[in-house]
């Protein structure tokens, strides 16, 4: 499985629906669920994003998928990074000639 950091912001109807927020948290976790990954870790966030998530996945075509569907709702805009366990990223420095 890859992991992924998801930087989530709530669009201005995501802020209007608030209150509903952690059903559709509950939503987003079965339909990755469902696609094959896991939510490892979430966070409520202060400052420039204001939520966190550490997910994973089978490849990077199911977390497209997943991050187009979340936008798809309306209520979120998300940014996703692939990252490096620190194994990987030793073995990259690793490789540098």
């Amino acid at each position: 499985m890859t992991t992924y950091i998801v930087l989530i912001n709530w669009t201005d109807q995501g802020v209007r629906n608030v209150r509903d927020s952690s059903k559709r948290l509950d939503a987003a976790k079965k339909l990755l669920g469902d696609m094959g990954g896991s939510f490892n870790q979430f966070f409520l966030t202060m400052g420039g994003h204001d939520m966190v998530a550490v997910c994973e996945a089978p490849d990077d075509a199911v977390m497209a998928r997943f991050g187009l569907s979340l936008a798809m709702g309306g209520n979120v805009r998300t940014q996703t990074l692939k990252a490096f366990p620190e194994a990987a990223y030793r073995e990259i420095i690793g490789s540098l000639a």
